[in-house]
């Protein structure tokens, strides 16, 4: 079952809806190359590129939390390093057992679920901060550069 981005999913800040739908295509690229026996370089090789991608985004996503003082920052990384665990976890199941059909499922699945709740829940709560505080520090500076106090 491939996961299908919609406007469900979008938080309003396009720098990390842009990363979250490369998320989401990368877990259905993950299933696509199972599905269609593309064979076990080519799954690991996109298991690789999702996990690698993740790490980068919660790292873009933290630097940006860092930038705009966003006050849930230590329990949005938390979140964030608890789930690299958890990545970490199954990606050595799928070493120790081959990328079979069953393991590339669990780990979709897995993976999938967990970043649509997250997109929705975390991630809609930080990214409407950045949203409000960027907007407000755009219309600050607009008032400064008009010469107005």
């Amino acid at each position: 079952m491939a996961y299908k981005w919609d406007s469900s999913l979008e938080s309003g800040y396009e720098k990390v809806d842009n990363q979250h739908r490369q998320l989401v295509a990368a877990v259905n690229n993950l299933m696509e190359a199972s599905l269609n026996g593309k064979g076990e370089k080519a799954v690991m090789e996109t298991l690789e590129f999702l996990t690698s991608y993740a790490v980068k985004h919660f790292a873009d996503e933290e630097n940006l939390q860092l930038q705009f003082d966003y006050p849930d920052y230590f329990n949005h990384k938390r979140i964030h390093d608890d789930f690299k665990v958890v990545v970490g976890e199954l990606v050595q199941q799928v070493n120790n057992e081959g990328p079979t059909g069953a393991m590339i499922d669990k780990v979709s699945t897995a993976i999938g679920s967990w970043l649509l709740n997250h997109i929705k829940g975390d991630d809609f709560r930080m990214a409407a901060f950045v949203k409000a505080t960027d907007t407000r520090a755009m219309a600050e500076a607009e008032t400064q550069a008009d010469g107005n106090p």
